[in-house]
């Protein structure tokens, strides 16, 4: 009742809006135009009054005749103003309904998901405008001002012409505009037949327009029908809404070959300027405006993005995506077992293009015992399946297409073997959203036995196989996984390795194998006790260069008694750029006392060019205490080629013998150490506001040639540190330190002058000490004085340390003022710190404003990505007691994607004694795939003693590929695994 009364009145405020434009135009004054109407002044006055009623149709019909205004589109506006529904006579008659009682769908606005349960209508995503929307709104804007207008919509298949078209006429809702849709019996008799009782402010839809103005009987008709309709002022305001495919476009408007047949001359004639052209995909703005709904809260539009994104094909991804869904559902049971096949193929890690043999073979298992032995009789069941997956649905998609890689090109004498193998014949694509379906709806179920068989026999892709054969791991499919992955080894062998081999050109640099499937398969003999054939594909591997089998062999050499085999192998490793294994084994000889060797080890790895282990070793012996060992070392470092070494170990010394002397210095006058860790801040959270200086002698490891370089070891020095000359000039004790001091004195005034001492120096922002700002911006805030307090804060923030906001918010509102803290909290969360707005939810909430702390906390998955708002409310919540608050906080995030809601909820019920709903919640939870959830059942029921039911969750678990989660559990439980359909497999090791 509300919309409507808004409707009436909008359309009252347009009818006095034309009756104030006529008059203008007429120059003339309402006396003048009482006389010329032979209307009283007071009618006259009132009819352009917004606080009189309505006029009557006698004062429109006047008033209309006098300023020359059309009567017809102004007594249709009187009678939308009213709210009258029938006029006796003409509108009875009048085609098409009011705008506002059309369904979208209704209209062949392609829906872009499947109704809710609540609602089993279709559901339109939000609406991004475009370059065609604007011209489009011109055109409403001009039929809402009595000017009669057409525009033509030209664009492929589910770009969004119709759509836009929807949205554009919604303007017209509001002013009571109707639509008609000439539909029945075909669209052009429709349209024929009726097109001379088109009334004014009427939106004619002619979609798919070819069906209209291409008919070969009545095309030409009815574009001089629609012509006469635009140029009959009396008959207007009208709008015509059209959409072409552009091959329809171009069959129209292009002038036929000179001779006597010209099929489409009024067509042609209607259309020209008359043509606006949609884009097929989404521009850099507009793909900014779908990011901007999908953080609004636009799950389709998010949806959309994540396939769609690159290509800017939005539109035809939102048309397509029911279609496509249906499709697969409503598939012969050939065509829905490859299509499943090919679901399973990509989310096991597949590549895109997947090759016809593949799938139909591994479709088999996916057919019913029925289906199975009807499709025995059907000679081409595999043609007939992937013929009707080809067929294409809106937006060009197919659920399966013909597709394949492009060739690749090499330069002339340069000409890699194809490292994808010999794989042969067609080859498909799966939709996008299809994939994306399969995902989501099959994520926790293994595929049967065809596709493991169809995997190992077909896929030749190196990556494919690798990937399949993790899969099947992951799935506790150990006798699938050895087999997939002996498969990679032996095509392994015919891919050429990276950085080596006759077809590198000349000075290309070696470059270490990052995967090899050898080294893989070699771990899973070491597993099971065949070392003899782990070392075998080890060595293979090492003798391509893969650094990590080196580093596999130099352990399994170490271990057999052979270290001067496992020095020599990790330092082949160390020279193809993984000196990891060779530092292993100095730490070992450290281990064992042998420190000779291991430095003479630590000098190799310096002079291959990683320095970083025998600096490590030169930090240890000066921490010991022996000088002399370090200086040794330290030139040994010098004698590799790092000449800076000497001279940082000396800054190294100085460094620690003044701090040492601070520290004394400070014990003296019974100060804290400088060190020591700082008051927590006014949060009671972990960091301070003072946080410790990092230690001023942090040196980088020298490198040849007077260079820094870091190095992987993770006890040494990874960077500079501060620069020399610097720390050299600084004063012995940071002002920010010693202001630190003094607040812990109580000298809280000479803190601040020492704090603005430290932010003032220097002009550039980058040197400003953000520390001393946060400090100055809490002392400020403690003080009351807010704005330099803020201003303070915002200084650091741009600096880079946005935590300065929250921290004078939390000061805030712990001195009662929520309301002035609100915005603060606010701009931390805006400038980087995005959980000041759950602290904001859980201030507003202990302040009693329980429903805007639940409102805020719903805003915070739009800030951090993370739908944890409402959880993170709950929670504090629970710890206040307010159990109930908690349980329906946690529900919401639940259903709002938050699986770990459901753990929270789940132990809260336990704690209130409610197992039975507890163990609903956690099965909930594991069935959204979380690990956690799993865990917890399965330990449930383990206490039960069901041992049924126990093995049945760990079966799901691998089912569901976290075997990884419970590893140990399963090889005790399946030490050879399972088969594809989850029975015990047998020893085949």
């Amino acid at each position: 009742m509300g919309n409507r009364t808004w409707e009436r009145d909008a359309v009252s405020a347009e009818l006095r809006r034309r009756l104030d434009d006529g008059l203008a135009e007429a120059r003339l004054t309402k006396t003048q135009l009482a006389a010329r109407t032979n209307l009283g002044r007071t009618t006259v006055q009132e009819a352009f009054s917004p606080k009189a009623p309505v006029p009557s149709p006698g004062t429109i019909t006047a008033l209309a005749t006098a300023l020359g205004l059309p009567v017809a589109d102004l007594l249709e506006l009187r009678r939308a103003a009213v709210g009258e529904t029938s006029v006796p006579g003409a509108v009875s008659d009048a085609l098409g309904k009011p705008i506002r009682d059309w369904n979208a769908h209704d209209l062949e606005v392609h829906p872009a998901g499947p109704g809710t349960d609540h609602s089993r209508e279709p559901v339109l995503s939000g609406y991004v405008p475009r370059a065609h929307d604007r011209m489009l709104a011109d055109a409403v804007s001009a039929a809402m001002d009595g000017r009669s207008q057409m525009v033509v919509l030209v664009g492929a298949s589910s770009t969004g012409k119709t759509r836009a078209c929807w949205e554009a006429v919604q303007p017209l809702a509001t002013m009571g505009w109707r639509l008609w849709h000439p539909f029945n019996p075909t669209r052009a008799e429709a349209a024929h037949d009726a097109l001379a009782h088109v009334g004014p402010r009427t939106a004619v839809w002619l979609n798919e327009a070819q069906h209209y103005l291409g008919d070969p009987t009545q095309g030409e008709r009815i574009a001089a029908a629609l012509h006469a309709l635009l140029t009959t002022p009396e008959r207007g305001p009208v709008l015509v809404l059209g959409t072409l495919w552009p091959e329809y476009a171009r069959r129209y408007t292009v002038a036929p070959a000179p001779g006597p047949s010209d099929p489409h001359s009024r067509v042609r004639e209607l259309l020209a300027g008359r043509l606006v052209v949609v884009p097929d995909s989404f521009d850099e703005k507009a793909l900014r405006d779908a990011f901007a709904l999908a953080k609004a809260g636009d799950s389709l539009i998010a949806d959309a993005l994540t396939r769609a994104r690159r290509s800017g094909k939005m539109a035809q991804d939102l048309a397509g995506a029911p279609q496509l869904l249906d499709r697969y559902r409503t598939a012969s049971p050939a065509a829905k077992a490859v299509l499943e096949a090919a679901m399973d193929a990509r989310r096991l890690g597949v590549g895109l293009h997947l090759q016809q043999k593949f799938l139909t073979d591994a479709a088999i298992d996916y057919l019913s015992d029925d289906d199975y032995d009807a499709i025995q009789y059907i000679v081409d069941w595999e043609q007939q399946a992937l013929a009707e997956l080809a067929e294409p649905v809106h937006g060009k998609h197919a659920p399966l297409r013909p597709a394949g890689p492009r060739p690749k090109r090499h330069p002339p004498g340069r000409q890699p073997p194809d490292p994808e193998g010999p794989e042969a014949g067609p080859k498909f694509r799966l939709a996008d959203y299809l994939e994306h379906h399969g995902r989501v709806h099959r994520n926790r179920m293994c595929p049967p036995a065809s596709l493991w068989n169809a995997a190992h026999t077909h896929l030749t892709h190196l990556d494919d196989l690798q990937k399949m054969s993790e899969a099947a791991i992951a799935r506790h499919r150990l006798q699938w996984a050895h087999h997939l992955r002996r498969r990679a080894v032996h095509f392994g062998l015919q891919v050429r390795s990276p950085g080596g081999g006759k077809d590198s050109c000349p000075g290309e640099p070696a470059t270490p194998v990052a995967a090899d499937p050898r080294y893989e398969s070699g771990m899973e003999l070491a597993r099971s006790g065949d070392m003899a054939g782990a070392e075998e594909l080890f060595r293979q591997a090492a003798d391509d260069g893969h650094a990590r089998s080196l580093g596999a062999l130099a352990f399994l050499g170490e271990d057999d008694g052979r270290p001067e085999a496992a020095e020599s192998l990790a330092r082949r490793a160390a020279e193809v750029g993984d000196p990891k294994f060779l530092r292993l084994l100095v730490e070992r000889r450290e281990e064992t006392g042998d420190r000779a060797h291991a430095e003479a080890l630590a000098r190799g790895l310096a002079e291959a060019g990683h320095p970083g282990t025998l600096w490590l070793m030169v930090e240890r012996r000066e921490r010991a205490g022996e000088a002399e060992n370090a200086d040794t070392l330290v030139r040994q470092l010098a004698d590799a080629g790092y000449v800076n070494a000497p001279r940082l170990l000396e800054e190294r010394r100085k460094e620690s013998g003044e701090q040492a002397r601070k520290q004394a210095r400070w014990r003296s006058r019974e100060q804290p150490d400088e060190a020591s860790p700082d008051e927590p801040d006014e949060t009671g959270n972990d960091e301070n506001i003072a946080e410790r200086d990092s230690p001023a002698g942090a040196a980088a490891v020298p490198v040849r040639g007077g260079e820094q370089r870091p190095d992987a070891v993770s006890e040494a020095p990874t960077s500079d540190g501060p620069d020399r000359k610097a720390l050299e000039e600084a004063p012995p004790v940071s002002p920010y330190s010693l202001a630190m001091a003094q607040v812990r004195a109580g000298d809280v005034a000479g803190a601040e002058a020492r704090l603005r001492q430290a932010v003032e120096v220097g002009d550039d922002e980058a040197d400003v000490d953000t520390k001393a700002l946060h400090a100055l911006a809490v002392l400020r805030e403690r003080a009351g004085d807010y704005r330099v307090a803020e201003a303070l804060a915002r200084r650091a923030a741009e600096a880079g340390r946005p935590r300065v906001l929250r921290d004078i918010a939390v000061v805030r509102a712990r001195a009662g003022d929520v309301v002035g803290a609100e915005p603060l909290f606010r701009q931390a969360a805006a400038s980087g710190h995005p959980n000041a707005l759950r602290e904001l939810a859980r201030w507003r909430d202990e302040a009693g404003d329980r429903e805007g702390a639940e409102e805020l906390s719903r805003q915070v998955p739009e800030v951090i990505g993370a739908p944890d708002g409402p959880r993170a409310l709950a929670r504090w919540r629970e710890r206040t007691g307010d159990r109930s608050g908690a349980a329906s906080l946690y529900r919401e995030a639940a259903d709002a994607g938050d699986d770990n809601a459901l753990m929270d909820l789940a132990a809260l019920r336990e704690n209130e004694g409610d197992g039975g709903e507890a163990a609903a919640l956690y099965r909930e939870a594991a069935d959204l795939g979380n690990v956690e959830a799993l865990r917890v059942l399965i330990w449930r029921t383990e206490e039960k003693g069901s041992r049924r039911d126990v093995e049945a969750l760990y079966r799901e678990a691998a089912d569901a590929g976290l075997a990884w989660h419970f590893g140990r559990r399963l090889d005790a439980r399946w030490p050879h695994g399972l088969d594809p359909d989850g029975t015990p497999s047998e020893s085949w090791k």
